[in-house]
């Protein structure tokens, strides 16, 4: 606990702190995979709170690669406005940012999509077959 608070470099990124926010499945953005105004707080709460680095939830690199309808996007550039302007917050108040890249697979249930995967194999028995 006594390095819990201390400054951390990894090369030429410094950490106020090693608190650590991993990346999790918030299934809170638009159907557009756009951020919502829920982000923001979300996000800018646990940065308030004094979080060293925020790694933004998983994210999908295309329309049919998202675990659900509603997961956040980086395939297009319309998501780059709202994605800046969570990182420029979140920088704001301390925390530096990551984001974690995401395609779900076989585990994909995005609404209307075809689930692609690297084997015909559904990810449960309720589960499309990829």
């Amino acid at each position: 606990m006594s390095k819990l608070f201390s400054e951390f470099r990894i090369k030429d990124l410094v950490l106020k702190n090693r608190i650590v926010m991993p990346p999790m499945c918030m299934y809170s953005a638009g159907g557009d995979g756009i951020i919502t105004d829920w982000h923001p707080i979300h996000y800018a709460s646990r940065a308030i709170g004094g979080v060293g680095l925020i790694i933004v939830e998983a994210t999908g690199v295309c329309p049919e690669g998202r675990i659900s309808g509603n997961d956040l996007g980086i395939w297009d550039d319309g998501h780059i406005p709202g994605l800046r302007s969570l990182v420029d917050l979140l920088h704001s108040h301390g925390a530096k940012v990551g984001l974690q890249i995401n395609h779900g697979g076989r585990k994909c249930e995005a609404p209307g999509m075809d689930i692609e995967a690297p084997s015909p194999l559904p990810f449960d028995t309720e589960s499309k077959v990829p």
